[in-house]
């Protein structure tokens, strides 16, 4: 995707977000996103527009997001009917294929499991979902060092970052999706860190 491709591909993911809050996060997530991507070997073209893709139904109500995807037949398990929210990574991929005509599997994947994660991710899905949690805007300790980590050993910045979100959830009395627990147990998280 040349440079203007890319930039007018921005312009409309701020039209579609209607948030300057959100298009920067995004702007972020599909930088970082590239970098990482980069430092891997991984292609970076893919991951910037997986970044660039990944929230475009975050603003969603959850009401909506439970009526779009009704519509257009997507299986809703239960923890996503109890937490509507994270429909929105599923739905956005929609979107993606929809209104910005992707149809590459890798891309439309890292999109579907940039929030909660998988238990199979591939490396694009990983650096898509690491870009998420450790974008320069996230503020939480530990972040910048995490960063760091994701350029140099993937599965460890995995494990970290799925470690801290467990943590997060954990502390608010939040649930935790059964896509992110599968997804600790297969990079080894220890069953204490999958259920702090």
């Amino acid at each position: 995707m040349s440079g203007l491709a890319f930039v007018r591909m921005a312009r409309a993911v701020r039209a579609q977000l209607g948030s300057d809050h959100r298009t920067a996060h995004v702007l972020r997530v599909a930088r970082t996103a590239a970098r990482f991507a980069r430092a891997h070997g991984i292609d970076a073209e893919r991951a910037r527009v997986a970044g660039m893709l990944h929230d475009l139904a975050r603003l969603y109500s959850a009401d909506r997001l439970l009526r779009e995807c009704e519509r257009r037949g997507m299986p809703i398990d239960a923890f996503e009917r109890a937490n509507p929210i994270v429909l929105h990574a599923r739905l956005g991929a929609e979107l993606a294929r929809e209104q910005f005509g992707i149809d590459d599997e890798a891309v439309l994947s890292a999109i579907r499991k940039h929030t909660v994660a998988a238990e199979v991710m591939s490396p694009l899905d990983e650096v898509v979902y690491l870009a998420d949690g450790l974008e320069p805007g996230r503020d939480f300790t530990g972040r910048a060092a995490l960063a760091s980590l994701a350029l140099r050993d993937r599965d460890a910045a995995m494990r970290g970052v799925l470690a801290s979100s467990i943590a997060y959830l954990t502390r608010r009395s939040l649930d935790v999706a059964p896509q992110t627990l599968a997804a600790a147990g297969r990079y080894g998280l220890g069953k204490e860190q999958r259920s702090v």
